[in-house]
């Protein structure tokens, strides 16, 4: 963990160590960012770190989407081995999905329970128990309806409240500094120089200016 202007920047293992999920859910939550939001990095040291805050954050916000689990199947043996069409009944989905699945899986989809070879392809066998898992793993996003919430979550937002955020000082200063400067410029400068991305400074530099009001 590192700190930055007083902010506390983490590795991935810091963040595993954080949130307590594995090291392929956050991966696959950082592969899919352009999709599910996923706060920038910043490489220190060679290394990438993300905002503590912000990650926290968002990843409250990630889990607090709404979801639909009406469809999962909670009956049965829980350690019955299922080919992918029994798969995609526990779950509810249609077996294209699963196929999608093996091809490019999402957080949280587990490793086969046991491989079964046949003459053009392998056949992966999970049992109900690993699929009601996934089904339940909030960071997974399986059963998400519609999009994003459109803002975090009361708690976390009320414990961000309670403090105040540094970057809004530094863009009141940067913008004091260089008045005649449009607020995208300042942004991509503060970006270059603290992390994090443009857009995010730019609402950082309408908080500072509201503030200054």
């Amino acid at each position: 963990m590192k700190t930055v202007d007083g902010r506390k920047w983490a590795t991935r293992e810091d963040l595993i160590e954080h949130s307590g999920y594995s090291r392929d859910t956050l991966r696959k939550l950082w592969r899919d960012r352009k999709a599910n939001g996923h706060p920038a990095d910043r490489m220190i040291d060679g290394v990438m770190h993300w905002d503590l805050e912000e990650w926290t954050a968002w990843f409250a916000e990630h889990c607090q989407r709404p979801r639909d689990l009406s469809g999962v199947d909670r009956s049965g043996d829980p350690d019955e081995q299922l080919p992918p069409a029994g798969q995609a009944r526990v779950l509810g989905v249609d077996t294209s999905r699963i196929s999608q699945y093996a091809k490019n899986p999402p957080p949280g989809w587990p490793d086969p329970i046991r491989e079964e070879e046949l003459p053009t392809r392998t056949r992966e066998y999970r049992t109900r128990r690993q699929l009601w898992a996934f089904a339940d793993d909030p960071a997974g996003g399986f059963g998400t309806v519609g999009g994003r919430p459109s803002g975090p979550d009361p708690k976390v937002r009320a414990a961000k409240a309670t403090k105040p955020d540094p970057r809004i000082r530094q863009a009141a200063e940067a913008l004091a500094a260089q008045p005649g400067r449009k607020a995208g410029e300042v942004a991509a400068a503060l970006a270059r120089e603290h992390g994090q991305s443009v857009d995010t400074w730019k609402r950082i530099i309408t908080q500072a200016r509201k503030q200054a009001q």
